[in-house]
């Protein structure tokens, strides 16, 4: 397996404006392995209780993902988390969080998974992803993801983390939040000042930018009218990145740009129906002919 991520496995229930759903999968590894597996080989590490569904794992198993590093905690109960999203559907409120066996997941990496050229850092402790890097040996590429709490609560070992790694993906409240900088375009620059060689900033509806010391753009978000559940499009925007840099086996400029294009395409389509069932009906014919209309939107 070319590409490895090491993140949260979670149990969701999910509140929209015209339904709810409830212990359907979530979790930032999950939605990233999921989706990029329609471009690469992925094995995911993650830690689950022995309220975990085998057949979720089996959905996994059958998109060709190495689950086999997947810890079932004897006793334990899986990570769960519950929404609340506004009639905007972008805005949501935290309803609950039960950490269980997330709280003390201290990841030990087989040895073949410590040979793993790209490494997705999901969102965690940032002392947690450090633990991890620590067992890599000479990736070629690690991306990592952080979020707020992190940003508050363990900055100085998310500082040593960005000293690292060659790509930081967060979205623009975080990025505001870590550099103390209101304008995007600055805190963007501020936070590849912080260490990585490349920052890609998430604006949800509204795409995402991407920012390195040779350039800046800006993508937009693939226009998707049929909004049902937005969870997990940020995870699955960097698995479909990470998927395609790891499928071309290389991050050069171009290919930054293409992979990003593809995360946006990818993260339009699981927004279309909860957890992972748009993507399971989705092939990658699907996903590249969206990239091919995208590509097209953006032709003038």
């Amino acid at each position: 397996m070319s590409l490895l991520v090491v993140g949260s496995i979670a149990i969701d229930s999910i509140h929209t404006p015209t339904e709810v759903r409830e212990n359907i999968i979530g979790g930032s590894a999950t939605h990233f392995s999921y989706a990029a597996s329609f471009f690469s080989g992925v094995r995911m590490v993650g830690v689950v209780g022995e309220d975990w569904q085998a057949e979720h794992t089996q959905l996994f198993s059958e998109r060709g993902i190495d689950t086999t590093g997947i810890e079932v905690e004897k006793g334990g109960k899986t990570f769960r988390w519950t929404g609340k999203y506004h009639d905007n559907m972008n805005d949501r409120d935290t309803l609950e969080v039960h950490l269980n066996v997330l709280e003390n997941f201290s990841p030990t990496l087989a040895e073949d998974a410590t040979r793993c050229p790209f490494v997705f850092l999901a969102n965690g402790s940032p002392t947690t992803q450090l633990k991890v890097l620590n067992q890599m040996t000479g990736p070629r590429l690690v991306v990592a993801d952080t979020m707020d709490l992190w940003i508050e609560i363990e900055r100085d070992e998310l500082m040593t983390l960005l000293n690292r790694i060659d790509g930081l993906v967060l979205n623009d409240s975080e990025a505001k939040l870590l550099t103390q900088e209101e304008n995007l375009v600055k805190a963007g620059q501020k936070v590849l000042e912080m260490g990585p060689k490349f920052v890609v900033l998430k604006k949800g509806e509204h795409g995402a930018m991407f920012f390195s010391k040779s350039e800046t753009y800006v993508m937009p978000a693939f226009p998707t009218p049929h909004v049902v559940d937005p969870t997990g499009a940020g995870d699955s925007f960097a698995g479909g990145m990470m998927g395609y840099l790891a499928e071309k086996n290389d991050f050069d400029p171009k290919t930054l740009k293409e992979a990003m294009a593809y995360g946006t395409v990818v993260a339009s389509l699981i927004v279309e129906d909860f957890s992972m069932d748009r993507l399971k009906g989705a092939s990658r014919d699907e996903i590249d002919g969206r990239f091919a209309q995208y590509r097209q939107m953006l032709t003038f």
